[in-house]
């Protein structure tokens, strides 16, 4: 794709990466039949190979308009296009760049500025979130059910284990994980434990800036960056083998930290080796594969529907572990035919686009349910509150049924 970039962006970081993006794309249109937007709303605009073209024109100095925003706006990133796309376009971070621009020229109505400063500020601060939740909780048969959809019922927490060993691991406790799901950190300590690994948290670490980033608030976004790496160093210099992530969008943003650090002079370096040091749980196990087997008792659930987060299989590229480790435990995994589409949940989308999201949650729980599962399982805290609120079939992140056969 050819591109002649406007003055207000030709020779910038933001420019030089559009550029050299766009011209990666050769319009072949293999993006739109895997965009879970384009399959509902069948709109050119709304799929990736229209939003090229959208970005494209911005970059270029054409007029930016509300519509050109809305059209980005319902952009899940996903970035399944990505997995699909046969010339490696790297749409997450074009739409990105776009989405800047497009918050930079255009003025939003006063609710949605309202909305997108509340959720930017509010959810991403646990100081604020986590009081907030348990009252929510506490209070949550009296809601209203679209309330109710995204208060998760309380959990009874396990106990963290207290074990000191040799081989140590940090983990991210993330900003709404410990009071929507307080086991699923717990489950994964649990499990490492029972391996002969103490995890360790670092308590000045918060949210890792996918919430403010995608919302646009980039310069806020970097802050909660080189927070958690100041908060992970002193254990990075200690020699922790790994930075392990269980919630799936918190690790496909941490390993963009090197990216979008690049031209910080005092946190390049630290967040590219952050990023060496980041993995998902599911790519820790497999090194434990047969002393897990070997550990497994009797288990009462034989039979799961596996939901796959967009990112772990399209950000992080990080497939097929998750089945293969239940699988060797003894647990029949069932993927739905979709297994590639997104769920609808994707960050704050639920709350900024509900209709798209209600339709693609709908759509997802359809084909789970075709597998009969005992349990539906994913690999992160939004995807499985988003699909718990539309069935009664339990949803539970997978690392929690896997302490649970350690355990019984």
């Amino acid at each position: 794709m050819q591109t002649n970039l406007a003055d207000f962006i030709r020779n910038t970081p933001d420019g030089d990466e559009a550029d050299a993006i766009l011209r990666n794309c050769v319009h072949c249109g293999f993006c739109t039949a895997t965009c879970p937007t384009y399959q509902i709303l069948g709109d050119e605009l709304d799929g990736p190979r229209g939003r090229i073209y959208l970005i494209k024109q911005m970059v270029e100095g054409a007029t930016v308009t509300r519509s050109t925003q809305v059209h980005l706006d319902r952009c899940l990133t996903c970035r399944n296009c990505e997995s699909t796309c046969p010339s490696g376009v790297q749409y997450g971070r074009l739409v990105e760049i776009g989405r800047k621009i497009t918050e930079e020229k255009v003025t939003r109505p006063l609710g949605q500025r309202l909305v997108r400063r509340l959720l930017a500020s509010f959810v991403p601060n646990s100081a604020l979130f986590t009081p907030t939740m348990r009252l929510g909780q506490h209070v949550r048969a009296l809601l209203p059910k679209k309330l109710r959809d995204k208060v998760p019922a309380r959990q009874r927490p396990l106990e963290w284990p207290v074990a000191k060993h040799p081989r140590k691991m940090l983990m991210l406790a993330g900003c709404v994980q410990p009071s929507m799901m307080p086991n699923v950190n717990i489950a994964t300590a649990r499990v490492l434990d029972a391996l002969g690994v103490e995890t360790l948290i670092a308590p000045e670490a918060g949210c890792c800036g996918a919430i403010r980033l995608h919302l646009g608030y980039n310069d806020d976004a970097l802050d909660d960056l080189r927070t958690n790496i100041d908060a992970w160093w002193p254990y990075i210099e200690q020699g922790v083998e790994a930075i392990v992530m269980n919630a799936s969008g918190c690790g496909a943003t941490v390993k963009e930290y090197a990216h979008l650090l690049r031209h910080d002079p005092a946190y390049a370096e630290k967040a590219s080796r952050v990023v060496e040091l980041t993995r998902d749980i599911s790519e820790i196990l497999p090194e434990f594969e047969e002393a897990l087997a070997a550990r497994t008792r009797r288990r009462s659930i034989h039979t799961v529907a596996f939901h796959p987060p967009c990112t772990l299989q399209h950000g992080q590229q990080v497939r097929g572990k998750v089945e293969h480790l239940l699988a060797a435990l003894g647990i029949e995994v069932r993927l739905p035919a979709d297994n590639h589409l997104c769920c609808g949940s994707a960050g704050t989308y639920s709350l900024t686009q509900p209709k798209l999201s209600y339709a693609l949650r709908d759509q997802k729980l359809s084909r789970l349910q075709e597998q009969e599962p005992q349990v539906i399982v994913s690999a992160n805290v939004g995807c499985i509150a988003h699909l718990q609120s539309g069935t009664s079939t339990p949803v539970a992140h997978w690392i929690e049924l896997v302490e649970h056969m350690l355990s019984v």
